[in-house]
């Protein structure tokens, strides 16, 4: 049990709010909407009136609304139930519910302290300065604060009263708020702590909005004997059902979609099944491709395949590292008896680790023996495995919750000094809030509450460093950026043990601290060494870690770090800890949009020029806000560092553009309402080039300058280039109106501080730098020392990168004390067509060559028949006659050219209709005469290169040719209606619902659009889109215990909405709103594409997403497919 208690308790002096003024009333607010859209224009959440202060962007206003809100339960000011509408609302219910945990279990020393705890609390939230992990935000609070309650979905708690374990009685009495799990599983089949009953522990955790890891090395190997005899079945096939399974909750109700990592010893029989296990998915994933099945992230080809679920990654110990040097084989053992099944070159094995990570970015590697050397508990079990994104590595059947802190709040932009008092104070704050957060949760097994209990393992951790370097004008990869990294880790860590201690002198000690005392004691002076950079005082560690470099680090900075563990070690020495585990680095993607992070965990900048969103919609291209602060700290005056953002992110106008300009424009045609426009629209343009249609300005504006719809209505019709714009002089007013996206090449930007902004990837068309993997890699090492757990962090590689370069990278990683790392090769995955940057594509001759003059083989009068003087029957009825006598086919040759091909207009209009069919993406495009009539088709399936596109593109040219040779529609239509092939099905079109092949679907669109067929489909009139903000149900106790102060959010004085419009009206808006209010989205995608090729899309709302530590995040609604 913990040692006694002493009757003490925390103190709190206030740091950020003042006495007797509200948190609340520190801040101004808006009021705003929140709306999603799909990349098609169709909103996929709406709702009005949100709350936020004024500070908080739309993307953080967005993902308050949609995913961090109660949908229902809430108590309104009439008495009804409702939705939470405030952010002053959830801040209350969780900052509440921890005070009221915390003051009901004697945390505090006086009621005056609880009450200062709650207020800088939710100051801090408010302020965007640090944040609970996404299940707080889902679960905290909602019974203590609004009594809703739901019948028990299986967890367990531990009674701190009594110490014993207890079954939960209701789903929301006590949350669960943590974010982290690891699972462990047993070489058992159905009984409980098994394979079979692991996947329902897992749904638990997922039904949450949780992401959890396993180590399955204890699963006996293919052919190892059974007890009951026979043989295994062998691992891979269990991890393919337990992919299947996570694949199936993946949607997470309004949480996220699941996240999972698989873990392996890289000693087990089946270890290199397993590391080309997604290789060879990959494989299949291809042929699907190639076979015409759609290759989106959620598309058909990969939800056919395994392992698209979860992260891999091998445990490798050092062992292995002196067999690879030695060149001796690594043997893989049974799970049974411990025997040597099999002996393979460790060469070999290298070499497929890393050939497996460059084809399909895993397996990611987790290096056995340094987690286990900083393990503070070694004699409660060996650490396994980790949570999804690698940052949280305890025992096996443990939890984490985490929490952010945002640096960039405690940079001083004046004095360009670190506030590390203040960064202390909310380092001790939260890790108080983390500990509570233990003591009030519940878990979705005994195991876990059970050993939780024992060891109150906690996650803070901070975001925004890269952001943070780059406003204080130092480069990510420098000595100076380690050094302060390093310091800020070791704070960080330092005060969270000392707050660790100081509460266990009046709490006590977590369980099982007594029996692992030394280790721990012995973990934490490894710690303090490294601050002081003590390479002789490290104890038990093979790999010695990368200490804080004195002449790098500021000295207030270096002080602090060290001054910390002095700290945190000499009142660990007296009381003991009251956490096992108190700091990781997580990836924290939808908590770091929310504080509005530039970067994530120890992530640099991904680009320098960023889309802000809007609240009314649309978005506006922004320069990076760390790169003006960073030009202010390096030297630059206010003009000069003026012309290089507009560099970088142009100037957003036409006014003084060189070639295209307002006075040019003028001298086009283009009126000042037109060109307004156009500089309005200008503000969000990727490119100068998108903005150019008739969505922009109108079709008036089209036909007066002297464009027809057949022209302007065309698919690849470029403006700049009809109105006379060459492309050189395109690509400079480009420059000067959407940027470069890059400084490179600046006007003022001295060589020396191009460092400073180098970001992960290439930035721009032109950009070439970008930070080297070593560079991550050693920032990483500069942190780890000072962590309890890991750092959740992708090493992002060119797709140029080599094997080689992938097991370099593996290696130093190793060598440099980390604890785990996941690489990713751009392009490596299949989910997206490869293309790097956007691709402007030049003006080319058109490679259809017209006929040229007609033939004129047409024999001579006969003198039976004068052909002159019969009528147009009567000659068709001769030529009939003598083709049907003659047995020549000559002369029927020379009778077909006499058919002359009508060739189409160099500028036509059609129109181009977008659908799934059984997963298969295909665009129709037609080309129509002057008189509307149909002239050629064409038919694009997702896939460059495959099969059934290049079929169907060859089927589409030969219907063309006999269109323009004059063959009916009509006969292409009723000859292939109801074909039947694969891909089959539903299909996603508003007029045709189900269709036997594509073929079939092309003849009856062309016959609807063309025929007026509607015999041909089923729908007649396009559907409305529903509103999709549906409420859960929820049962309300009325107001609970120890609730008395409850925050609600007053409506704003708004006149009352006006009456829908008809469904026609509705639609016909839709229809333009979207192709015109679409454009600011797409720029976010392509700026997003052209930094990560493969990116997938958002399971939410379709947009492309980018990575975040090792899992992704959607810029668009904030989704994160990881588990923070």
């Amino acid at each position: 049990m913990p040692n006694p208690r002493t009757p003490k308790g925390l103190q709190f002096s206030r740091r950020f709010t003042k006495d007797g003024v509200s948190p609340y009333d520190m801040f101004e607010y808006d009021y705003r909407d929140s709306v999603i859209k799909n990349p098609n224009g169709e909103k996929v959440f709406e709702m009005n009136n949100v709350e936020v202060p004024k500070q908080w962007s739309q993307i953080a206003t967005d993902i308050l609304a949609q995913k961090y809100f109660r949908k229902a339960g809430v108590p309104q000011p009439d008495g009804s139930l409702g939705r939470e509408t405030s952010v002053k609302q959830v801040a209350h219910r969780m900052a509440h519910c921890w005070r009221v945990w915390g003051e009901r279990y004697g945390y505090f020393a006086s009621e005056k302290d609880a009450q200062v705890f709650y207020d800088e609390l939710a100051y801090s939230i408010l302020n965007q300065a640090c944040v609970p992990n996404s299940p707080q935000w889902f679960n905290t609070g909602l019974h203590e604060v609004y009594g809703i309650t739901g019948k028990p979905q299986g967890h367990y708690f531990v009674d701190p009263k009594d110490g014993k374990l207890k079954k939960s009685t209701n789903a929301y009495e006590r949350p669960q708020p943590h974010a982290c799990f690891i699972l462990s599983v047993s070489d058992d089949l159905v009984n409980e702590g098994g394979i079979m009953d692991l996947w329902t522990r897992e749904a638990r955790i997922f039904k949450y909005g949780s992401g959890v890891g396993t180590n399955f090395s204890q699963i006996r190997g293919s052919g190892e004997k059974l007890s009951g005899g026979g043989t295994s079945s062998g691992l891979m096939s269990f991890l393919k059902i337990g992919d299947r399974a996570a694949g199936a909750i993946k949607s997470g109700g309004t949480t996220r979609r699941a996240a999972k990592m698989v873990c392996l010893d890289l000693d087990h029989p089946e270890i290199m099944e397993f590391i080309n296990w997604k290789v060879e998915e990959e494989k299949k994933v291809a042929a699907l491709v190639a076979a015409g099945y759609d290759n989106g992230y959620e598309g058909e080809a990969y939800a056919t395949v395994s392992g698209q679920n979860s992260n891999n990654s091998v445990r490798i110990p050092n062992e292995f590292f002196h067999a690879l040097e030695e060149g001796r084989d690594w043997e893989l053992k049974a799970r049974t008896d411990g025997r040597v099944m099999k002996k393979i070159p460790s060469r070999e094995v290298w070499d497929k680790i890393a050939y497996a990570a460059w084809r399909c970015a895993d397996p990611g590697t987790q290096y056995d023996t340094t987690i286990n050397e900083w393990h503070t508990c070694p004699k409660g079990g060996r650490i396994n495995a980790s949570n999804p994104c690698s940052e949280y590595m305890f025992l096996d059947n443990t939890a984490c919750n985490l929490a952010s802190i945002n640096l960039r709040k405690f940079h001083d932009d004046d004095t360009n000094i670190f506030d590390v008092e203040g960064f202390e104070y909310t380092t001790r704050l939260w890790t108080t809030v983390l500990e509570i957060s233990v003591l009030m949760a519940q878990f979705p097994s005994k195991e876990v509450a059970q050993l939780s209990y024992d060891y109150r393992t906690l996650g803070l951790g901070f975001a925004n460093l890269g952001s943070m370097l780059m406003v204080s004008g130092i480069a990510y990869d420098s000595e100076e950026a380690r050094g302060i990294a390093g310091a800020i880790s070791a704070i960080m860590t330092g005060v969270a043990y000392k707050t660790s201690a100081e509460m266990a002198s009046f709490l006590g000690t977590f369980d099982k601290y007594e029996e692992n005392k030394e280790d721990m004691l012995r973990v934490m002076r490894n710690h303090r060494a490294a601050a002081y950079d003590a390479t002789e005082a490290y104890v038990g560690l093979e790999i010695k870690p990368q200490g804080i470099k004195a002449q790098y680090c500021p000295d207030y900075m270096l002080k602090a770090a060290t001054r910390a563990w002095d700290d945190a070690v000499q009142l660990g020495e007296k009381y003991g800890y009251r956490n096992a585990q108190t700091t990781v680095i997580a990836p924290t993607g939808t908590i770091g949009l929310v504080m509005d992070c530039d970067t994530t965990g120890v992530e640099p900048d991904f680009a320098l020029v960023k889309f802000k969103k809007l609240s009314g919609g649309g978005y506006f291209k922004i320069i990076n806000q760390s790169v003006p602060q960073a030009l202010k700290n390096l030297g630059y005056n206010e003009s000069e560092a003026k012309a290089i953002e507009q560099y970088a992110v142009g100037s957003a106008s036409f006014e003084n553009a060189p070639y295209i300009n307002n006075a040019s424009l003028a001298a086009k045609g283009f009126t000042p309402a037109e060109i307004e426009k156009l500089n309005g629209a200008a503000r969000s343009a990727f490119e100068i080039a998108f903005i150019f249609n008739r969505f922009t300005l109108g079709d008036e504006c089209m036909q007066r300058l002297g464009f027809s719809p057949a022209q302007y209505e065309d698919w690849s019709f470029n403006l700049l280039e009809a109105l006379g714009f060459t492309e050189d002089e395109i690509e400079a007013a480009n420059d000067y109106v959407c940027g470069t996206m890059t400084v490179e090449g600046a006007p003022y930007l001295k060589d020396a501080h191009l460092p400073v902004f180098d970001c992960a990837n290439k930035c721009g068309k032109k950009g070439e730098r970008y930070i080297h993997a070593y560079g991550h890699i050693r920032m990483m090492a500069a942190c780890q020392p000072f962590l309890s757990g890991a750092i959740s962090k992708t090493i992002n590689l060119p797709h140029e990168a080599t094997v080689e370069e992938i097991a370099d990278c593996y290696m130093l990683s190793w060598q440099l004390g980390l604890k785990a790392n996941a690489l990713y090769r751009d392009g490596s995955k299949l989910s997206q067509p490869l293309s790097n940057k956007s691709e402007k594509k030049k003006k080319t001759e058109d490679t259809a060559t017209e006929e040229a003059a007609v033939e004129t083989a047409v024999a001579e009068a006969s003198t039976i028949v004068d052909l002159g003087q019969l009528t147009v029957d009567e000659l068709l009825e001769e030529v009939t006659k003598r083709m049907t006598a003659s047995t020549d086919t000559e002369l029927k040759r020379a009778l077909s050219r006499i058919v002359e091909r009508k060739s189409l207009p160099a500028k036509r209009r059609g129109f181009t209709q977008k659908a799934k069919i059984g997963g298969q993406v295909v665009f129709l495009r037609t080309g129509e005469y002057s008189d509307g009539t149909l002239g050629e088709i064409f038919i694009d399936l997702a896939k460059e290169g495959s099969t059934l596109r290049s079929l169907m593109n060859c089927f589409a040219i030969a219907v063309s040719v006999g269109l323009q040779y004059g063959v009916p529609l009509e006969e292409f239509v009723d000859k292939f209606v109801f074909t039947r092939f694969e891909p089959a099905g539903m299909v996603d079109h508003p007029n045709i619902k189900t269709t036997t092949s594509l073929v079939d679907f092309v003849f009856r669109a062309l016959g609807y659009e063309y025929l007026n067929r509607t015999d041909l489909v089923h729908v007649l009139d396009r559907p409305t889109v529903g509103n999709t903000g549906e409420e859960g149900d929820a049962t309300f106790l009325g107001k609970p215990e120890l609730s008395s102060v409850r925050v609600t959010a007053p409506s704003p004085n708004t006149s009352p909405a006006e009456g829908p419009a008809s469904p026609k009206l509705q639609r016909a808006a839709a229809t333009t709103t979207a192709a015109a209010g679409n454009s600011g989205m797409d720029a976010v995608n392509a700026a997003a594409k052209s930094m990560q090729s493969d990116a997938p899309a958002c399971s939410t709302c379709g947009h492309l997403t980018i990575r975040s530590g090792t899992c992704y995040k959607c810029l668009n609604c904030g989704t994160s497919m990881g588990c923070s």
